[in-house]
């Protein structure tokens, strides 16, 4: 192919991503959210003590709870969830708080019950793979999951009859 004076014709541009969800711009520090009191300081959120001097925002977790938006969502099918509904909630919810302690973008945004399963959405796609693989390394059962959007988001289903 010539080339002529614009160069070559046969190259793929590819197109930036955009996540509504991720600051463009550096934070200042420290940064607090207006909702749920995490701090943004040294380039990440924490559950540190607000500093009295700290910029208010409302954070990328507390802001996909508010869009119910999730980034995770899982989807529980099978009449095993029915025979042991309150065990493995009881394990979503200490998973929860296990990651929320260490990541506070990382959180469970709801427990609900849909027509034929039951759903689990999450802030982050971290926790929702990490429910997914514990339910399944603790009772078996079928997961499978697949990433969109260039790993911003994560749709996971666990099967057990």
């Amino acid at each position: 192919m010539d080339k002529g004076q614009y160069g070559r014709r046969d190259r793929l541009i590819q197109e930036k991503r955009h996540d509504t969800y991720h600051e463009r711009r550096k934070l200042p520090e420290p940064t607090m959210c207006s909702e749920c009191n995490a701090v943004f300081l040294e380039g990440r959120w924490a559950w540190w003590e607000p500093a009295v001097n700290a910029h208010a925002i409302v954070c990328p977790a507390c802001q996909r709870i508010k869009d119910n938006f999730p980034a995770g969502t899982l989807e529980i099918r099978g009449t095993f969830f029915a025979t042991h509904r309150e065990e493995i909630t009881n394990l979503i919810r200490n998973l929860d708080e296990q990651e929320k302690k260490a990541h506070p973008m990382e959180r469970l945004m709801a427990i609900s019950e849909e027509k034929d399963c039951t759903l689990i959405t999450t802030t982050g796609i971290h926790l929702a793979r990490r429910i997914g693989e514990a339910l399944h390394s603790a009772y078996q059962g079928e997961l499978d999951f697949t990433y969109g959007d260039g790993e911003k988001s994560i749709r996971l289903n666990w099967v057990r009859e």
